[in-house]
């Protein structure tokens, strides 16, 4: 029975995300790391499908206790892949529909990562610099919040590994970090930051 707990526990929190209502206008998510605290605050308008799914996601605490995996300085942080891997793996292809671009992929705003059309699921990042070259890829990285407080601690980020820790999305190598977890993200890349918790309240409290 202790076998199937993760696989139940993956379930029940995808089953509580779906049917969650749509996020409102504007929230703040505070978002502790092992180098200290960041809030983002999420617009609605910005990104309806990436706000309801990042607000679905945090209050059901898909990203406690996971991994800062791809750094990389001057350009973005990523995270999303739940340290889990029955969670992880359950979450993987949920994905959600595009949405247009209304802002753009400047310093502190965040997007969910995307390998095509309709592929975004749990990976979002956080812009370190100017990305709007970026603008022209289809579907667009459309951000759904910015960093308002604490960028200096996403700048602080462990980056050392650069792309090797996790990059890879667009060409399929992240299943080592689906299947393994933050065992395998520990084991291999331990310098990595942990994003401790996220916890969600209205804006501006």
């Amino acid at each position: 029975m202790s076998s199937l707990l993760p696989l139940i526990a993956a379930v029940a929190l995808a089953a509580a995300a779906a049917h969650a209502p749509h996020a409102p206008e504007t929230f703040d998510v505070t978002v502790l790391t092992t180098k200290g605290a960041f809030v983002i605050e999420v617009h609605r308008t910005w990104s309806p499908n990436g706000a309801d799914r990042f607000y679905a996601l945090a209050n059901a605490h898909y990203y406690d206790d996971s991994r800062f995996f791809r750094v990389v300085a001057g350009k973005w942080v990523q995270f999303g892949i739940a340290g889990d891997p029955a969670v992880a793996k359950a979450w993987r292809g949920r994905t959600i529909a595009d949405d247009a671009l209304v802002q753009h992929n400047l310093p502190g705003y965040i997007a969910f990562s995307n390998t095509g059309p309709g592929a975004r699921s749990t990976q979002v990042f956080v812009n370190l610099g100017d990305n709007t070259a970026q603008n022209d890829r289809e579907p667009a990285f459309a951000p759904f919040g910015k960093v308002v407080k604490g960028m200096e601690v996403v700048e602080a980020l462990y980056a050392g590994y650069g792309e090797t820790s996790g990059g890879g999305m667009r060409a399929g190598h992240q299943d080592a970090m689906f299947d393994g977890g933050d065992a395998y993200l520990d084991a291999n890349f331990p310098k990595l930051d942990r994003l401790i918790s996220l916890k969600v309240t209205p804006a501006g409290d």
